[in-house]
């Protein structure tokens, strides 16, 4: 039987996370409008980063432990996540308005991203100068990112600029959206932290195993500010704040996070993960880009399927790990 904290846990967790994606979403938008950029340049920058930062602690935990299954799975579990999970509740919240042009640019990157990870998990090995790489690649992203909507090269400048000019209520300078930002993460990150640990009292309690538990609990656990912030993104209807956050913590996750843990710890790559997750990683990577790409709406049909397949995904990981 559960106590009075776990529950009082679930829901303040629950109610933290919402509240932090809300200001959030509020704050990134503010900010896009002061600087003369796209929501989804915000979002795929400065909120991806911030809600990437719990898979980048436990990647380097595992680093530093020498569990170097744990710091490659995480990020591949988590681009997963993002992609197949948040996507797809996101949908099912609001259908997502793609711009093709406005996302090109951004999704060849994940694509880029991922392929080169691929190619590294591959060669058995992500070294100390491949990792360079990964972090020399997304710094050059950002910067062009930044100086092609400034100019409004990118169409992406275009499109957002125009979306966004729309909403009211926002922050009226810089200062005060990056205070909405840095308080949303801070809302978001507590808010996930409480919400897993009254979690695993929860799984323990109905008598899950720790491999279960650290598969599914923990796995989604450390995407929950990412799916906080879509939904929410979602439900405002800023769909470039929503697919923005997806598609730049999924970059992040490979070129920043895994490229610094590279550096400071060199990853021999898993057998498991070589033969089996990067190349689900891959096809789910693959399968989230076609329609983007193809300027399709993300329909809440198209979202209960990939929420469908990310369960799946799910269970046969589990029942791989149960033993005979």
């Amino acid at each position: 039987m559960l106590d009075a904290l776990t529950i009082v846990k679930l829901v303040a967790g629950f109610a933290l996370l919402f509240l932090g994606g809300e200001i959030l979403v509020r704050g990134s938008v503010s900010l896009a409008r002061r600087l003369r950029v796209s929501p989804f340049l915000i979002s795929a920058t400065v909120i991806a980063f911030g809600t990437s930062a719990p898979e980048l602690v436990v990647s380097l935990k595992a680093a530093f432990d020498n569990s170097m299954g744990i710091a490659l799975g995480n990020i591949v579990g988590s681009n997963i996540a993002n992609l197949f999970l948040i996507l797809g509740m996101s949908a099912l919240i609001t259908p997502i308005i793609v711009n093709r042009n406005a996302v090109l640019r951004d999704g060849l990157v994940l694509a880029g991203a991922s392929l080169l990870l691929t190619l590294f998990v591959a060669l058995g090995e992500i070294t100390r100068w491949q990792g360079a790489i990964m972090f020399v690649l997304l710094g050059t992203v950002i910067v062009y990112s930044y100086w092609s909507e400034r100019r409004q090269i990118s169409p992406s400048g275009k499109h957002y600029l125009r979306e966004e000019a729309e909403v009211q209520d926002l922050p009226h300078s810089i200062v005060v959206a990056l205070m909405f930002i840095l308080a949303g993460l801070a809302g978001v990150a507590f808010g996930a932290h409480i919400l897993v640990e009254a979690s695993v009292v929860v799984a323990r309690s109905i008598g899950m195993s720790e491999a279960v538990i650290g598969l599914t609990v923990v796995a989604v656990g450390s995407s929950l500010p990412e799916l906080a912030t879509s939904i929410v993104a979602a439900y405002r209807k800023h769909s470039g704040v929503a697919l923005g956050n997806i598609v730049g913590s999924s970059v992040f996750n490979i070129l920043g996070i895994l490229g610094l843990v590279a550096v400071i710890y060199p990853i021999s790559v898993p057998e498991e993960i070589a033969v089996l997750d990067i190349w689900i990683m891959l096809g789910v990577t693959a399968l989230v880009l076609m329609p983007i790409f193809a300027g399709w709406r993300i329909s809440r049909l198209l979202g209960t399927v990939f929420v469908l397949l990310y369960a799946v995904f799910i269970a046969v990981r589990i029942v791989g790990f149960i033993e005979p």
